[in-house]
């Protein structure tokens, strides 16, 4: 099989079932955003394994498998709704737990939180951003086509994970977590 297809050198290309689009449709700047987010979440993987830090090795492969899936759920088009399987409940709970216990290790503040102080915080901060940026574009997706809404909540506790993750490295990192004053 051939990498290339010629097929999108018109500018347009085809979504799971074969509906055909222009690549500015909504659709695929979402996946195509949550697809920066993997390669992002994949590099800070990766960083954390040159450092020796392991304790999120799991929660990042399942999130990279995970978000392949909020990927193709994105790119559903027509005669497609029956190819790809929903992100389902109980990973949005899942993600929802290890928030709870990362959250737990860590002290409250009161202040916003400025990125920084080590290249894998500013990697896990780097991809919260992304994600809220792949939310934004799968809620902008979702306002003309139909979207998996199990697929938009992950995205959005993921931000919320990948936040509490960086906060947390922090800690491990033994960095001064810097707050914002105003």
């Amino acid at each position: 099989m051939k990498i290339y297809t010629k097929g999108g050198d018109q500018g347009h290309t085809s979504l799971i079932g074969g509906e055909r689009v222009p690549k500015y449709d909504l659709r695929v700047e979402a996946y195509g955003t949550v697809d920066e987010l993997s390669a992002h979440v994949a590099m800070l993987r990766d960083m954390l394994t040159l450092h020796g830090i392991t304790e999120f090795d799991t929660d990042l492969i399942e999130i990279l498998r995970i978000l392949m899936s909020v990927e193709a759920l994105m790119a559903i088009g027509k005669d497609g709704n029956d190819k790809v399987k929903d992100t389902t409940a109980p990973a949005i709970s899942a993600l929802e737990t290890r928030i709870d216990e990362i959250s737990a290790l860590l002290h409250p503040i009161e202040k916003f939180t400025i990125p920084g102080g080590h290249t894998i915080v500013s990697q896990a901060h780097i991809c919260r951003t992304i994600c809220r940026r792949a939310e934004r574009r799968a809620d902008l997706a979702a306002s003309e086509h139909e979207l998996s809404p199990n697929a938009l909540m992950y995205l959005n506790r993921l931000s919320d994970y990948l936040y509490v993750l960086g906060r947390r490295l922090t800690s491990i990192l033994n960095i001064r977590e810097t707050l914002w004053e105003q």
